[in-house]
């Protein structure tokens, strides 16, 4: 089933509910002068989504900002930081979907939000759509961001 037939379809409306234990929320950034790439993933992610039978779309991701891990201790509790996402103010970073348009037979650009420590900007996901079956989504987004752009800019002194 196409993202098209899936959005066209009244049989598919209804409202879907993330599988936290199946989802992961990834990023990666380039260091200060770009020499290591640092990655890491958001553990505890919740959400859901809703596709009308007019197939409007619409959705929600709550991300909890002090779940993420790098590997390293020392740099989780950094980031978790004031100098970052000081999660102890903003404990939760929000995507809002308001929209998809579908762009290809499993791909749709979704219309998004970003909240980030108070600051909500629009944010365009490229998404992968699959129909698993057993009234079943996978969706894989991708986002490319400017973290100084939501107040998470770092103090690397």
């Amino acid at each position: 089933m196409t993202v098209r037939s899936l959005l066209a379809d009244p049989s598919t409306s209804g409202t879907w509910t993330l599988a936290a234990d199946r989802s992961a929320v990834r990023f990666s950034n380039k260091t200060l002068w770009g020499l290591f790439t640092v990655k890491g993933q958001f553990t505890d992610v919740a959400g859901s989504g809703e596709i009308r039978s007019d197939g409007a779309v619409s959705g929600r991701l709550v991300i909890r900002a002090d779940s993420l891990a790098t590997g390293i201790g020392k740099r989780d509790e950094h980031l978790r930081s004031p100098d970052f996402f000081d999660t102890d103010a903003s404990p939760e970073i929000v995507i809002e979907v308001t929209g998809a348009t579908p762009t290809g037979e499993h791909t749709a650009d979704l219309a998004a939000t970003l909240t980030v420590r108070g600051t909500t900007r629009p944010l365009p996901v490229q998404a992968t759509v699959t129909l698993l079956g057993n009234d079943t989504l996978h969706v894989v987004g991708r986002a490319t961001i400017d973290r100084t752009d939501w107040g998470v800019s770092g103090n690397m002194a």
